[in-house]
């Protein structure tokens, strides 16, 4: 009894994940009824009209600015995150005292536990205003809502991900490769660059892997601090949308469910989750091979 307890206890999360992706085909196939999928895979206009008279009527649900504007926003994250990241992952993993390590790590993954709406209103308030201010300064037009606004706070944010999991893959690399280094008589940062970062190097990547992923699926602070303006730009100081700025709203109101306007959000949904489960799946193998060449 305990043993099938357990296998159905692990079946719970497989279980779920087929329920999401059956109640997201199925819509899915719906919306794919009312806009083709090359239409919607391609189109570069985003303006889906709240009416369903008529296929005519429907407007446009391209997904190039959408994807556009999550990929930026995502991009900007991970160029903050990744540096600052892995800094503080060698710094608590190769120079930090032991009791600063035990106060100093903790205090990192206290931002990955602050609830992403509180990030959010930091950023309106605090982050875009200041970068809009500070574009001024410089001559450089940069709107207070923006996918650097929601980029730069986002990155801040993964900071713990990265820091976190680098740290624990840097700390596993054998001593006996740092021993060989430094009996070489290579420096202490000459070995952290040559020796342990290249040994880390697979984790590393899967590491910032599952980050991208949270970053790709992140809403409520691109919700308050992106613009919510679904047009192709590749301005990072304009507002932007994203998908799942989208999703919200296309699911918000008293919108009849059979129309395109609503089923769009379970294609946009099926569509964040394909590229959120490859990036997941590709850290997963990375940090396995890993696991499999340094245990």
């Amino acid at each position: 009894m305990v043993k099938g307890l357990l296998v159905l206890c692990s079946a719970v999360a497989i279980l779920t994940t087929i329920g999401i992706v059956l109640s997201m085909v199925g819509e899915t196939l719906k919306f794919f009824s009312y806009v083709p999928p090359t239409e919607f895979f391609f189109g570069t206009t985003w303006n889906p009209r709240f009416s369903t008279v008529g296929v005519g009527e429907q407007g446009s649900f391209g997904l190039v600015p959408l994807l556009a504007g999550t990929m930026m926003i995502s991009a900007i994250a991970m160029l903050v995150a990744i540096p600052l990241g892995l800094m503080v992952a060698v710094y608590l993993a190769e120079y930090a005292p032991y009791r600063l390590r035990n106060i100093a790590k903790p205090a990192i993954e206290i931002l990955a536990g602050i609830p992403t709406i509180v990030y959010g209103f930091f950023a309106l308030v605090t982050v875009g205003p200041f970068l809009r201010d500070l574009g001024n300064t410089f001559g450089l037009t940069i709107s207070a809502t923006s996918a650097l606004t929601a980029g730069v706070v986002m990155g801040i944010m993964i900071i713990p991900f990265i820091s976190s999991l680098s740290d624990d893959i840097i700390t596993q690399v054998p001593k006996t490769m740092r021993d060989g280094s430094l009996g070489l008589g290579a420096t202490k940062s000459e070995t952290i660059i040559k020796v342990v970062l290249p040994a880390a190097l697979p984790g590393i990547v899967g590491a910032v892997l599952l980050a991208a992923s949270r970053a790709i699926g992140e809403t409520m602070i691109v919700v308050l601090a992106a613009g919510n303006s679904p047009a192709l730009t590749a301005n990072p100081f304009e507002a932007v949308s994203t998908v799942t700025v989208t999703i919200v709203n296309q699911l918000t109101g008293d919108n009849d469910f059979s129309s395109p306007q609503s089923l769009v959000a379970f294609a946009l949904g099926l569509t964040l989750f394909v590229i959120t489960l490859l990036l997941n799946v590709m850290a997963l193998v990375i940090v396995r091979k890993y696991r499999e060449q340094y245990e």
